[in-house]
This record gives C-alpha cells, structure tokens and sequence, in this order.
C-alpha cells in the first residue's frame, strides 16, 4: 500500500471517531460537579465577607478621614471648625457616654456624634476621643456625674475645666421645617474654645432706646455664644462709660435718640479705637437724632428716611419687593476668608449715605463697600404708594451701598472701626410668613447669619471664624399607607421578582444545555 493511501487511512479513522456521539455523563458525576461549583461559590462569597469585614476593622481602627460626596459638606467639619481644632495647643479629652442611646433617642442606627468627634482626633492629635459603651465599667464617672446605664452624654475636659454636651446641646427640631439639626459640630468646637479659650470677646448691646427689644436678638445671640463669645447688655446711664473689656459695642434700630452723656461715652469708646457694630432700620419718621448723628458723624455716614426696593424678581423674596436679595461683596476685610459669593436678604432696609472722598480724607475714614443692592433697585420716600412697582415719586437707586466697613485713623497706633448695615431685622428672629402653613426666621434666609456673624468675626480680629456655616439637617418625612406600601415595594418586592425571574431563566438556558 502506498504512503499516500496510508494517510488516508488514518485521516479516515481519526473523522470516524469524531462521528462517535459521545456518551452523557452519569447524573451522579454532573452532580457532583454541581455540587463543587457551588461550594467554589460560597467559599469565595465567605472570603469576600471576610475581606469586607476586615477592611472595615482597619479602617475603623485607623480612623481614616471619611470621604464626603454631600453638596454641602454635612459629613464634614467646617472650615472653622478645622481651622480652630488645628490650632488647639491644649490636650483636651473626649468621652462619649453610651452612644448607642444617643441613636436609640434620634431613631438612627448612624453612630453621628462618634463619628463627628473622631474627625476632630484625625486633625489634632491633642484631642483624644474615648467612647464609653457600658458605663457600669466606669464608676469614677458614674459617682462624680451622676450618669446612669439609662443617659447618654458627652463629656469634654481641658485640665481643670470641663463641659458637659447633652443630646439636646447636639441636636434639635426646626419645628417650622419639621427638620432634625444636627449641631454636634457647633456644640463641640464651642465647647472646645471654651475650654481652651482664656479670654472670651465680650458683645455689648446698647439699650434703652431701642426698637426692638432683646428677644428680638434671641437666635443671633445664642449664634455668638455658640462660638463662644459673650453676649451682655449696657445700659450706658447705669454704666456711666463702655467697659474695658467690651471688644464690639452693637448697636440696633433706635426708637429716640440716645442722651447726651451716652453720646459722650461712646465718643470717648471711639477716641479709644472701639470696634462697632450698627443694625440699624431707615429713619422712617423722620425723627430728629442729633447725638446719635454725632456718632456717625465720626465716620462721616448716614441713615436715610427713605426705603430701597427691588424691580429684579429674581433678587426679591417670593415677589416681596421690600425683602431685597442683597449682593455681599467676597473681595473685602470681612468676605475674603470665605473664598465664596455671598447673599442677604434685607427687609425694608435703607441707604447708607456716605461723606465725598475729600470729607473722608479730612476725617481720617476709609471705606470698604459690604452689601450692594442690584442694579434695578430703586429707592422710595413717599409711605403713601403701597404698589411694589416703581412709581413716578421713586427715585432709581442702583447699587446702593447697604453695608459699609470704615475704618477711622485716630493716630498712628489706634484705629477705630464701624460696620454698619441699614436694615437691622436680617439679624432678628421675627417670623417671615413664606406661605399660609409655613414661615422662616429672618436671620435664616439666605447668607443672613454669615454676614453678621462674620462681621463680628473680623472686629473682634478671630480671622479663623469667618467662614460660610453649613447647614446640617435631617428631614423627617411622614407618608401616608398607601406611600408606605409603593416604597416597601420598591425596596423589597421588585428586587424579589429579579431574583426569582433570573433564576428561571438560569433554569430553562441549563435544560436547553
């Protein structure tokens, strides 16, 4: 036989037992198969729990910076907050009594105050956080504060002194929004500052001829001593003179005109190189204030009679021509720490009218513009017209200055300084009805509390506190049955029916097989 017929032999066996149809494993061989596959399956499963729960463990312990996707930073500390712990050069102690009850009484298994604190570690290592979850191992606190298996509390300690933060001090309901605040941050750095803080800068606010009363100032002065200020007031009739160790003297909308030996004091405060501050209303009534006046005078400024309103709807409150949305400048003393653009919204508020560049120079005045208003506002004098529209008695007033920073040279070495605002309720909590079921306070709107407290901020030289506060809330939504039953749907019965669908469809490819 020939080579080539050989070949073709062998090409001819090796296609004929390629025809062979190969046999079907027995069921029980497949099946062990199954079964190894599936056990390869949940072994690997159990190693990639494993891993998850030993990554966390690490990262736990680690205590590594969270990461915060949230618009607004509401899981992260503040630029102030970061600045002022950064620069804290006391060991200061936190301890965190039974935190689980903390999340029992919000109703939230999200371990917050934890969290929040190790942030502050993670920056400063002189702050050191202990977590106390069974208080019975620890009867030297038991026995000096008196906290029981049953309360929740966070203490702080900077050597001899100490503070102690209750779940009320953290959190608390905006009842005209139904949101729950978060101010754990609020409440610990101001503790903090308290603790680490020698001398508090104290806030005097004159009264005796005021158009709003103290309560008026409730929420600004709580804000300030929030960041650990003291908020005081002066009777300067009682007084005789402004005292040493006030760092601001504010100043509200005067119902009559202060005497003539408060004007006298508050010059001599001025000749001193006093800070002030001045949330004032427009002189609507044209009441004759001629020591007052004397005090501006000093900065060569003035109130006036008349009130700005806005044309821009989109720079007035819910079409509101008297609620004006303000433009605050972010290149001045005040704004330029806050690296943002800022908003107010301004209620009825005035122009303030400043001195000529040569009145200025001769009083020794330098003037930074704050607050401007847009350039389709106009300014009114007639009380008569109620129409929101411009009127042929209205005057167009673009850009009106309605905040003001001047500085007054006394001598070489003192410097006196005014921040004045013509319009004092942005800084009250008077209720601003937004519609028939809801209303806000005045301070809350817009940028309202930075503004002012940023002012105080810089006239009291705590650069590090001028910041944009970020405002963390949780809202509590109540649904009805029918909502409840949608939403239980989509969390649990549709990735149900995938599930069992995809199953089905493994099922009838693995027949076909």
């Amino acid at each position: 036989m020939s080579k080539e017929n050989k070949k073709m032999s062998k090409e001819e066996k090796k296609n004929s037992k390629d025809l062979v149809v190969k046999k079907e494993k027995p069921y029980k061989e497949r099946k062990g198969k199954w079964l190894r596959q599936t056990s390869l399956t949940v072994l690997l499963i159990l190693i990639i729990i494993a891993l998850c729960i030993g990554i966390n463990l690490f990262v736990e312990e680690k205590n590594f910076a969270d990461i915060d996707v949230t618009q607004d930073k509401i899981y992260s500390l503040s630029d102030m907050t970061k600045s002022i712990v950064s620069s804290v050069d006391k060991d200061v102690e936190i301890l965190i009594i039974n935190p689980d009850i903390f999340n029992d009484m919000l109703g939230t298994n999200y371990n917050g105050i934890v969290d929040v604190s190790r942030k502050y570690n993670s920056i400063n290592k002189k702050i050191t956080i202990e977590v106390i979850d069974d208080i019975t191992s620890r009867p030297d606190i038991t026995d000096e504060y008196g906290i029981t298996a049953d309360s929740c509390a966070v203490i702080l300690k900077c050597g001899e002194n100490e503070k102690i933060l209750s779940i009320y001090d953290l959190y608390t309901t905006d009842y005209t929004t139904g949101q729950l605040k978060n101010q754990s941050e609020e409440a610990l750095t101001n503790a903090i500052i308290s603790l680490t803080t020698d001398e508090k800068p104290v806030i005097y606010n004159l009264t005796g001829h005021n158009k709003y009363s103290s309560d008026y100032l409730y929420y600004f002065s709580a804000d300030l001593e929030e960041e650990a200020y003291e908020f005081e007031d002066l009777d300067l009739l009682t007084t005789g003179e402004v005292p040493e160790d006030c760092s601001v003297l504010m100043i509200t909308t005067l119902s009559e005109d202060i005497t003539v030996a408060e004007r006298d004091a508050i010059l001599k405060y001025i000749d001193k190189g006093g800070k002030i501050i001045l949330f004032t209303d427009p002189n609507t009534t044209g009441k004759e204030m001629p020591n007052f006046q004397a005090i501006l005078d000093e900065y060569g400024v003035g109130i006036s009679e008349g009130v700005m309103l806005e044309q821009d709807s989109d720079k007035m409150l819910y079409g509101t021509a008297s609620a004006i949305i303000v433009t605050v400048s972010p290149y001045t003393s005040v704004t330029s720490g806050t690296n943002m653009n800022m908003n107010a919204c301004f209620m009825s508020p005035g122009r303030i009218d400043i001195a000529d560049s040569e009145e200025l120079e001769e009083l020794g005045v330098e003037v930074e513009t704050l607050a401007t208003t847009s350039e389709n506002s106009f300014y009114r004098t007639n009380y008569s017209i109620t129409s929101g529209s411009k009127t042929d008695d209205d005057e167009d007033a673009p850009n009106e200055t309605v905040g003001a920073l001047l500085k007054k040279k006394i001598n070489d070495d003192t410097t006196s300084e005014l921040i004045m605002y013509s319009n004092n309720v942005f800084v009250t909590n008077l209720q601003i009805q937004l519609n028939i079921q809801a209303y806000s306070y005045a301070l809350d709107f817009y940028n309202n509390e930075d503004l002012a407290m940023n002012s105080i901020a810089y006239l009291t030289a705590r650069d590090n506190m001028i910041t944009i506060r970020k405002d963390a809330e949780i809202t509590t939504y109540t649904i009805t049955e029918q909502q409840n039953i949608i939403i239980l749907t989509i969390i649990f019965a549709i990735p149900i029916m995938i599930i069992i669908i995809g199953i089905i469809v493994w099922q009838v490819r693995r027949r076909k097989k």
